[in-house]
């Protein structure tokens, strides 16, 4: 036999698919996961606030400034929690090999 008479072996896609039954699941844990990062964007403001307000009382400028620079974080943080999943779904497209 030839080497130009051997079988090509053409790769098919390979899309994964989760089990029967297994998307409810997913989508539960999900939806628990996100209410749990807004739930710890508004603790991060409320702690920043917190921060503010206890540097003005007792006189702490740095604490202040602590304050402030934690409510852009969680802000940043919010603006690359809408913006990353987009990123990613284009990076990975359809997950298909």
């Amino acid at each position: 036999m030839t080497p130009l008479a051997w079988p090509v072996l053409i790769p098919l896609k390979i899309c994964p698919k989760a089990p029967p039954g297994a998307q409810q699941y997913a989508d539960q844990i999900t939806g628990y996961v996100v209410w749990a990062v807004i739930i710890l964007f508004a603790v991060g403001v409320i702690i920043g606030i917190g921060t503010i307000v206890a540097g003005r009382i007792f006189n702490m400028p740095h604490s202040s400034k602590v304050g402030i620079v934690s409510i852009f974080v969680v802000v940043l943080a919010a603006i690359a929690y809408m913006v990353m999943p987009s990123i990613v779904d284009r990076i990975l497209g359809s997950g298909c090999i």
